[in-house]
């Protein structure tokens, strides 16, 4: 058993418990994955047949590395291990049992693209408003149905989902469901969710299959388990019912896809199914310094629902939390690259040891700036380059032609998105066209009827006059409402608006921060032309990515926090900690939605190995105007003795010119409650820090009866309560229902101008 002398006292016992239930709740860098492998080796090594034990992951990667791990240990056997993700796995067992469900053994699995295509053939032939049934919406509320194991009958039956689809006017919802899983079926194909809702069948209705999977998985292991949802959790429990060997792995803290599914309350409420469990807490953490480890204990402690647990470390001590503030998200891009480099040069650092963490794939524009500013090899980890993606590849497409009408790509890419009727075949004749008169494409789309017959040549020249009159407002106005025009006339501002799934919306911020960055531009004073064609010259620039050509290259890592969960950096930036951006606007108003919030935190802080820089922006440029951002409350819970603030004002002047913005040396005045909430102030010098009081000031915490009231009657001089910025009286009134401003002046914070339909507010009197 010489496994088990590198194990610390409770990693050993958890390895050593092999019968009955057990879960092992596995703190941020407490040694997890030594755990899994080691008690599934001791499981082997103690006579237990490889073939009877059945360990489900979450990625591909884990399995792989567990599998190699434990072949170190046991050998060949560690082969015959059901061991996998579980779509994975299922799919194997489908395989086997897919005749009792009425598939073939060799069933189709659709990915993403093959299921939103058969979806699009169903809402064409249903002739339905393509507003309200989106492919990708209704791609998203039929998974969403699976992985609650809701069937397209019982969709049909539930009156709750029913008078909801009616009050949406998605009343053909449930048509749309049966059709769609009756179309899968008759191609003997499986989508990505069936994976576990045909299994979910399968086991449940089929008592020989269960009975026999029982006895020939004898002992289970999950990883991961805070992140399982309704279908994977019914199918565990089915599995273990017999032999409740079943042994579950995962930290509560970090549970962080409920967006995706995932039921935190699988973890917490785990000994109701299993009264005889036995729970091993693994809480040193070998991965962090103790300062980091301890900031992260004092956010995670403000959750409510959690299993409680000490986690400690005993390395050493390290450096304090730094929490830097920057004027706008270009200055905090720079000042995380300048804090990049520098330690890479004192400290004799690898790019690799870097790493930048942000809440949403859009705050990669400033970043990835900053950093090809400094020549800092950077890569983009979980996600496309924020200037390759494909949103933002169709609307500088959209640029291009504008300003050069010969660029073929550019036209192809276009012409047809979003969609005006120019299919394939026309796009064709206008090549061969081309090609045959010796003619450009844009000779071809500007006299159509020469080259072209019919509707598509009517299309066609449509298409050629948007595109002339966008040559004419790029000629006449500046950068900024020259890419506005094209973005909504040509189609794609409204095409993504109207996309309200969650990768719609990704979308359409994306498109947006593209245009926060050109109206940056079109302010810089350090250049003279501003036009739209110069920035298309810089993005130019900026996108030419070498370190494509270096595969292996040392780079700083850019990801989501989402995307960095089972990583880990000497040193990782967290950008971007501000109010309704992290935490996300959409959570503030429900407290489960904030607890997952604080967990995507913890699991951002607990990345960091040696030091941990956190940041935040006083501006923000959103949809073409620029607003001031408030910190997050979550520097506001940390404890204070781990931090070192460095709120310094910084000149705007600097010698690389891209950062020589003076609009970065102004932030907006919240220490005086006198101005306007439009007024700004100028910074204090350099050489004085600015006072950190008002900026972290602890939140107002609402009265106990605080409950949003009815603002349609609001007036001038009430005095009201709002749930954060606390008590106040309102000074003026504008607009008309339902878009009416109030302006209130708060006593502790000052004046603030808010939307009442958003503002949540507590008439007082």
């Amino acid at each position: 058993m010489d496994y088990l002398e590198g194990l610390n006292p409770q990693q050993r016992a958890a390895v050593l418990q092999t019968k009955g239930p057990v879960m092992i709740i596995a703190g941020a860098g407490s040694g997890k994955t030594r755990v899994i492998t080691y008690r599934v080796a001791h499981l082997i090594r103690s006579g237990v047949d490889a073939f009877n034990i059945l360990i489900l992951t979450f990625t591909n990667k884990a399995a792989r590395e567990m599998r190699e791990r434990i072949t170190k240990v046991v050998g060949d056997e560690a082969k015959n291990l059901w061991m996998g993700t579980f779509h994975s796995v299922f799919a194997k067992l489908l395989r086997v049992e897919a005749d009792k469900l009425g598939y073939p053994n060799n069933f189709t699995i659709y990915d993403t693209d093959d299921s939103k295509s058969v979806i699009r053939a169903i809402l064409k032939e249903m002739n339905l408003d393509d507003k309200l049934y989106n492919a990708n919406f209704v791609y998203n509320r039929i998974s969403s149905a699976k992985n609650n194991l809701i069937s397209w009958q019982e969709y049909q039956q539930n009156e709750q989902i029913q008078a909801d689809d009616f009050s949406t006017g998605r009343g053909q919802m449930g048509k749309i469901y049966e059709t769609y899983a009756q179309r899968c079926y008759r191609a003997g194909a499986m989508d990505f969710d069936d994976l576990l809702f045909k299994t979910n069948e399968l086991l449940k209705n089929h008592a020989e299959v269960l009975y026999k999977y029982q006895n020939k998985f004898k002992y289970l292991m999950v990883d991961e388990y805070q992140d399982t949802n309704f279908s994977q959790y019914l199918i565990v429990k089915r599995l273990a019912a017999i032999n409740e060997n079943i042994c579950v792995v995962g930290d509560d803290a970090q549970s962080i896809y409920a967006f995706r599914g995932a039921n935190i309350q699988n973890i917490l409420n785990f000994e109701k199914d299993y009264p005889d469990l036995k729970v091993f807490k693994l809480e040193q953490n070998y991965r962090s310094t103790q300062n980091i480890v301890k900031v992260a204990n004092s956010i995670i402690a403000n959750n409510k629902e959690q299993l409680k647990k000490n986690v400690f470390s005993e390395n050493e001590t390290g450096d304090k939390i730094k929490v830097m503030r920057a004027f706008s998200d270009n200055e905090e891009g720079k000042m995380v690259a300048e804090g990049i480099l520098q330690d890479r040069t004192t400290k004799g650092m690898k790019w690799n040891d870097f790493a930048i963490l942000y809440r949403t794939n859009a705050q990669s524009r400033s970043m990835e700036e900053a950093l090809r500013k400094l020549n800092i090899p950077y890569k983009i980890y979980g996600g496309l380059s924020f200037y390759q993606r494909k949103e933002i590849k169709d609307l500088i497409a959209y640029f291009r032609l504008t300003f050069n009408p010969a660029d073929e790509e550019a036209l192809k890419r276009v012409i047809n998105y979003p969609k005006r009727g120019i299919g394939d075949t026309t796009i064709d004749k206008i090549i061969l066209s081309a090609d045959q008169h010796g003619v450009t494409t844009w000779d071809v789309v500007t006299n159509p009827s020469k080259y072209l017959d019919g509707r598509s040549a009517t299309s066609v020249g449509t298409f050629g006059t948007m595109i002339q009159s966008f040559q004419v407002i790029a000629k006449n106005l500046p950068a900024y409402d020259a890419a506005m025009h094209i973005a909504q006339h040509s189609g794609l501002l409204k095409d993504l608006y109207e996309d309200k799934s969650v990768e719609g919306l990704n979308r359409y911020e994306n498109i947006q921060e593209l245009l926060n960055g050109i109206k940056e531009f079109s302010e810089r004073e350090d250049i003279e032309e501003k036009g739209l064609d110069v920035f298309m010259q810089d993005v130019a620039l900026l996108t030419n990515d070498d370190n494509d050509k270096n595969p292996n290259a040392e780079t700083v890592s850019l990801m989501t926090i989402h995307a960095s969960k089972g990583l880990e950096f000497k040193q990782v930036n967290v950008v971007g900690l501000e109010e309704n951006l992290f935490p996300s606007q959409m959570s503030l108003n429900s407290r489960t939605d904030l607890e997952e919030e604080r967990r995507l935190f913890y699991v951002a802080v607990t990345r960091a190995e040696s030091k941990l820089t956190i940041s935040y922006a006083t501006s923000r440029f959103k949809f073409g105007t620029l607003i001031s951002c408030e910190p997050s409350r979550f520097l506001d819970e940390i404890d204070p003795q781990y931090l070192e603030l460095d709120f310094t004002a910084r000149p705007a002047a600097s010698a690389n010119p891209f950062f020589n913005d003076e609009r970065t040396a102004w932030t907006r005045n919240t220490n005086s409650g006198t101005k306007g909430p439009d007024s700004f102030s100028k910074p204090k010098p350099a050489s004085q820090p600015v006072k950190t009081t008002s900026i972290l000031a602890k939140a107002h915490v609402p009265s106990a009866n605080f409950a949003p009231s009815d603002t349609s009657k609001l007036q001038t001089g009430m005095e009201v309560e709002h749930e954060r910025f606390g008590y106040g009286k309102v000074i003026n009134l504008e607009g008309s229902a339902p878009d009416i401003k109030a302006t209130i002046f708060f006593k502790e914070i000052g004046q603030k101008q808010l939307l009442l339909k958003f503002a949540k507010l507590r008439i007082v009197q």
